[in-house]
């Protein structure tokens, strides 16, 4: 095992009046039941529904999470219908070119201490520590067919969720950046991200009370950045949260604004080609990994021109490692 000190380069280590006046008092940790009715003292519209009293001149930093819910749109939920964990890519992939798949780059960036598989140039973690955000344990990883799931990587705004609330009219590329974009992606205690599901900020919120106003701030931006919307209960419960806490920044550099589009990487330059004789051109796929030594190109990582996936035989995106 190799280990070594936190990189550079990979990722980062990154209201209705109503519901406000009720949840001001209570901290980040507000738990007053979303989609709670007006009050008797509240003022109403002509159609009955509450709205805001008079202001006293103070307005939202417009840098804020709860100023930026405001422009996200309120929808009811489409069906479910057709949707597959594999309509937003094939797993983990290296969309940021940086040799690593996505899980392996959640997993530098949320661990501590982590130590990585000798060989894959620091990208496949085997042990770290993780300060883990929902509960607020510490909980130690190792990878393993029976201890990997004790740490999950989960997806803030559930794939299912953004697909019935807008995903399923996406194309495939921005449906796979966003299963693997890391504004949307926390290393998080296995058993909570099961239990969580593809709840959002209505049903589940995390146990760890003083992790909720941040939560909610990175979904209220996930959605702005791809144009996802919200139902109307789960506005109300993240305007219940942030209601407690209406300074918390919208993280990941999110402009407040409906329908920004996702952001794709910047093209990378083209390499001069080399001259013909230099270089032989890898096959399509090499035959066996007895070939990929022969060729030096052992070992082999997905994406590497040859590739095949009957050389990765314990999963961990590494082939012909022996």
């Amino acid at each position: 095992m190799s280990a070594r000190p936190a990189r550079t380069g990979r990722l980062a280590r990154g209201v209705p009046a109503a519901l406000l006046a009720a949840v001001l008092l209570g901290g980040c940790d507000a738990t007053t039941s979303p989609g709670a009715g007006p009050s008797a003292d509240d003022p109403v519209d002509e159609a009955g529904a509450a709205t805001d009293p008079p202001g006293d001149g103070s307005a939202q930093d417009p840098a804020s999470a709860l100023a930026a819910l405001a422009e996200l749109e309120v929808k009811g939920r489409a069906p479910r219908t057709g949707y597959d964990r594999d309509l937003f890519g094939a797993g983990w992939v290296d969309t940021d070119r940086n040799g690593c798949d996505t899980r392996n780059d959640v997993l530098a960036r949320d661990l501590t201490a982590e130590t990585f598989k000798p060989g894959t140039r620091d990208c496949v973690v085997l042990t770290g520590t993780l300060a883990d955000p929902y509960s607020g344990a510490t909980i130690a990883f190792q990878r393993g067919q029976d201890t990997s799931d004790d740490v999950q990587i989960d997806h803030v705004v559930a794939l299912s969720d953004a697909w019935q609330k807008g995903a399923q009219q996406w194309d495939d590329d921005r449906r796979e950046q966003f299963a693997n974009d890391p504004l949307n992606l926390l290393a998080v205690d296995g058993p909570l991200n099961m239990q969580k599901g593809d709840g959002d900020a209505a049903t589940w919120l995390p146990p760890a009370r003083s992790f909720r106003c941040a939560y909610v701030a990175r979904q209220v931006a996930v959605k702005i950045r791809y144009g996802a919307w919200v139902t109307a209960a789960e506005k109300d419960a993240m305007a219940t949260v942030l209601g407690s806490c209406p300074d918390e920044p919208l993280p990941g550099g999110v402009a407040a604004g409906p329908h920004q589009p996702a952001r794709a990487p910047e093209p990378e330059p083209e390499p001069e080609p080399e001259p013909e004789s230099a270089v032989a051109a890898p096959p399509a796929a090499y035959a066996s990994c007895a070939e990929v030594a022969a060729a030096g190109a052992a070992p082999i990582r997905v994406g590497d021109p040859g590739w095949a996936s009957r050389f990765d035989r314990d999963g961990d995106g590494v082939g012909c490692e022996s």
